[in-house]
């Protein structure tokens, strides 16, 4: 049932669906001269999954329509567009920015990556969301659906009861976003040309065309190894840092009573938390840790542990057994390849403790761990991933433009 204030856009919408179809169907004979864009929603992701494709001879486009504070190095932005403009029209100015990369995307790629939060579409609009896979295929878009978290989280599905109150105390709203989240997994689901899971978001998904232990990509070159003068002397305080993004989810908490703890116990353990600061910031201090704590909740590992294990970092994450029974099972991980120090909010007080006492393991495991990420998740490595994709729904490289 559309709300009142939704009528309006509604009607609005309603006006744009001719001129919507007839556009996308003139696009189909449109020479598209970008084989791949990457967005729209403003994930980092997308930076090192340009950087993939373009290591296999792909042509490729972030496009976004607005920015976090971690990054903002994206090709095409839409909160560019309208700069300066008047913020009493900044509803209706951001729905024009919608439409706008929506067209954009018509008119200039062969193929995109998205999320299940759809295309630019699928940022706001009452009903068009509905429609966008079939526009689409009018305009012969080839369309590669991903998760990131948030766009499948359809809580009723998940076996992780820790998980459910972790999002229920830092975002008590996503319930009110639970069938959508679940039309838009069937939706995409159905009319994408090529789906893809991993991670822990199997748990939402029902069907997937390629199973991966996370898309997740990261330049090995520029997330390296710090070198040796800018390493404070061994011996001092165990240095931990933790950089959540939403406390709860993270287990926070569980990782700050644990250092408080251990602390009084007269072991000398220091945690640095940083909050909402550029990627760039989170690298320089990454470099002078000793652990990095990535999370004790989702039961996966995911980009900030990635970027301390390219850091040759120890990371404490909590991985869930049987996740890690279905990647070994699907032959993606040999069984106890991965080199992360596995712990939970009952166990991670005593795998600290373990750590701080037997320093001498922190040099061997942050070797196998950046050994992992090279192996695994490197732009290598998840491009090579890609480009099967690629071929298979009959999309070839161009080359770089």
């Amino acid at each position: 049932m559309l709300r009142l204030y939704q009528i309006p856009l509604a009607i609005i919408e309603i006006i744009l669906t001719p001129l919507l179809f007839l556009v996308a169907s003139c696009c189909r004979f449109r020479r598209k001269r970008i084989d791949i864009g990457l967005g729209p929603e403003p994930l980092i992701n997308n930076l090192y999954h340009k950087s993939a494709l373009e290591h296999y001879g792909y042509s490729a486009q972030t496009f976004v329509a607005d920015v976090y504070f971690i990054t903002d190095k994206f090709d095409v932005r839409g909160d560019k567009i309208f700069s300066g403009k008047s913020r009493y029209l900044k509803k209706p100015l951001k729905y024009l920015v919608y439409l706008h990369l929506f067209i954009l995307s018509l008119l200039r790629y062969k193929c995109l990556f998205i999320y299940f939060t759809g295309g630019p579409l699928g940022l706001a609009t009452v009903f068009l969301w509905r429609i966008e896979p079939l526009l689409y295929k009018l305009a012969g878009i080839k369309v590669v659906v991903m998760p990131y978290g948030g766009d499948v989280q359809e809580l009723s599905r998940s076996p992780n009861l820790l998980y459910k109150n972790a999002i229920s105390v830092d975002y008590p709203e996503h319930r009110f976003r639970r069938r959508r989240i679940a039309s838009k997994i069937d939706l995409w689901t159905r009319y994408a040309d090529h789906v893809i899971s991993g991670c822990e978001w199997v748990d939402y998904m029902y069907h997937w065309d390629t199973l991966m232990l996370a898309h997740f990509s990261i330049d090995v070159n520029a997330w390296k190894p710090a070198e040796a003068d800018t390493i404070p002397a061994k011996g001092g305080k165990l240095r931990i840092l933790h950089a959540p993004n939403h406390r709860a989810i993270k287990g926070t908490q569980y990782f700050i009573d644990a250092v408080r703890e251990l602390n009084e116990e007269g072991l000398e353990v220091e945690l640095v938390l940083l909050e909402r600061v550029p990627n760039e910031e989170v690298k320089q201090v990454m470099a002078s840790a000793d652990l990095v704590a990535d999370q004790l909740i989702i039961g996966w590992y995911a980009m900030f542990a990635l970027e301390g294990m390219a850091m040759e970092k120890p990371v404490l994450c909590y991985l869930r057994e049987d996740l890690q029974q279905l990647y070994v099972a699907s032959g993606l991980i040999a069984p106890d390849e991965i080199p992360i120090i596995n712990c939970s909010p009952a166990t991670v007080k005593q795998a600290i403790r373990e750590l701080a006492s037997g320093r001498g393991r922190l040099a061997d495991i942050g070797k196998r761990s950046r050994e992992y990420v090279k192996k695994h998740h490197s732009t290598e490595a998840v491009g090579k991933v890609f480009d099967r994709i690629n071929r298979s729904i009959g999309l070839s490289p161009s080359g770089r433009q």
